[in-house]
């Protein structure tokens, strides 16, 4: 009993001294730089040493953790960072994080966990809701929204196989019919990884032209059966821009194509009034794939994929063993490739409960007012935005693409904010995205005015 006293004491301890570490870092998120100095990257070859041959102390693990790994991190939890459509931390979600990690859950089965299984239900229930799905949808959580594309299309698989007469979780693909896959010309690269990943390749493709803003044009697509899976986007990843979703999933409905969305950031638009008429039609098809942790700023990871058919998902994720007994309930695990997973839902179900509706629209319009004004703030200096700034995506050029990346790299290294480089139509470009809930007015004030004095020097 003694032994068990000090076993708990010294856990405690540990667990204490690494929340301070976290409050520390979490306070003073603001005051650093957003980007790791060259000195911090390079004392991360501290961390390389052979595997150790005796047990280490728990607090000094933790010790050393913070002081080569903390200011190795890259602040995309402030309101500085405006890279890769990356959003923070909300508080909420965070904080349950932390709980779930003291629960330590496996979200596999109810049995497992039935505070995880319903958490994620209620949670997904509450997706469909603030994104105008239908309420029958059935969903689970990944890790990302590659893998929600990857799930949404092996459940597409599956249902347009079975019409088919083919059974393709028993027999494979080889000697399946063959299944068409439309993308507009402007498709993600995840969902390319995805649809290698199903056995459809990367190549064995339709690509649809697009419009100057990277829109899929109705006009250009080619003839769809029902043995298509036609993706679409809502939000491209340059332009934020939303394909015409009411007009091809009624010609994908009049052939009885299969229409997925690939709506990583994008689908969260149709939470705000101002901004819901970007999503419409959206609804009208059959799958979708959406991240919680870019605008909803649920904690990483966090993707979700959700089907109108569900049968077909369940037919494509379940797995059978002898000691894997379903309930009379949903079952997580039925739902996404994985088994064994965390209880991602406990972050999610906090995020959205914190937040409610009012909150998340808040959210939702309030980062898009940033990326307005940024858009304002280049123009007013001489710059080209090169996109129509829809939500909070921003496209800007600095001039030739030499210059424009010399101002990309010198706005990454003077470590104020961060903001990506992209090549958009043949253009060279700096990529904004404000998707943050930490970003503040005066966030993008001290970015807008750095990036503008960098680029001015730039050009000399």
């Amino acid at each position: 009993m003694q032994t068990d006293r000090k076993q708990y004491s010294k856990k405690e301890e540990v667990l204490r001294q690494a929340a301070e570490i976290a409050l520390k870092y979490v306070a003073r998120i603001g005051e650093r730089r957003v980007a790791p100095a060259a000195s911090d990257l390079h004392n991360l070859a501290k961390f390389r040493e052979r595997f150790p041959s005796s047990p280490c102390d728990p607090m000094q693990v933790l010790e050393t953790l913070d002081e080569i790994g903390s200011p190795a991190t890259v602040a995309t939890t402030g309101g500085r960072y405006f890279g890769f459509v990356i959003g923070g931390t909300l508080p909420a979600s965070l904080a349950a994080n932390w709980l779930a990690g003291a629960w330590d859950q496996n979200a596999a089965l109810r049995v497992m966990s039935p505070v995880a299984a319903e958490l994620e239900e209620v949670a997904l229930g509450w997706v469909c809701e603030a994104l105008g799905l239908p309420e029958n949808c059935e969903g689970g959580l990944v890790t990302c929204a590659t893998m929600a594309n990857f799930t949404a299309l092996v459940a597409a698989r599956h249902a347009l196989l079975a019409r088919a007469g083919w059974n393709v979780e028993d027999d494979g693909m080889f000697g399946a019919p063959p299944i068409d896959v439309v993308v507009g010309d402007e498709v993600h690269a995840s969902l390319l990884k995805a649809l290698s990943l199903s056995g459809f390749g990367k190549t064995r493709l339709t690509r649809v032209e697009v419009d100057s803003q990277g829109r899929m044009r109705v006009d250009k697509l080619p003839r769809l059966s029902e043995r298509t899976i036609l993706c679409i986007q809502a939000g491209n990843v340059n332009t934020g821009a939303f394909d015409p979703a009411a007009e091809i999933c009624a010609r994908a409905q009049e052939q009885g194509a299969w229409v997925h969305v690939d709506g990583a950031f994008g689908l969260w638009a149709a939470v705000s009034p101002k901004y819901r008429h970007l999503t419409e039609g959206f609804e009208q098809a059959d799958s979708w794939a959406t991240d919680a942790h870019k605008w909803p700023n649920v904690n990483y990871d966090c993707g979700v994929v959700l089907v109108k058919d569900g049968m077909s998902l369940r037919a494509a994720m379940t797995m059978t063993a002898a000691y894997l007994e379903a309930g009379a309930l949903r079952e997580p695990m039925y739902h996404t490739p994985e088994a064994s997973r965390s209880a991602r839902g406990v972050d999610l179900w906090a995020a959205l409960k914190s937040m409610g509706r009012a909150g998340l629209c808040s959210l939702v319009e309030r980062t898009c007012a940033y990326a307005q004004r940024f858009a304002d703030g280049f123009r007013r200096a001489g710059f080209e935005v090169l996109n129509d700034v829809v939500i909070n995506q921003v496209l800007v050029s600095f001039g030739s693409a030499e210059v424009t990346q010399k101002v990309i790299r010198a706005v990454q290294e003077d470590g104020t904010c961060w903001c990506g480089g992209t090549v958009w139509q043949g253009k060279s470009a700096m990529r904004v995205s404000v998707s943050s809930w930490a970003t503040t007015e005066a966030d993008v004030e001290l970015s807008l005015k750095t990036i503008l004095r960098i680029a001015r020097a730039c050009l000399g």
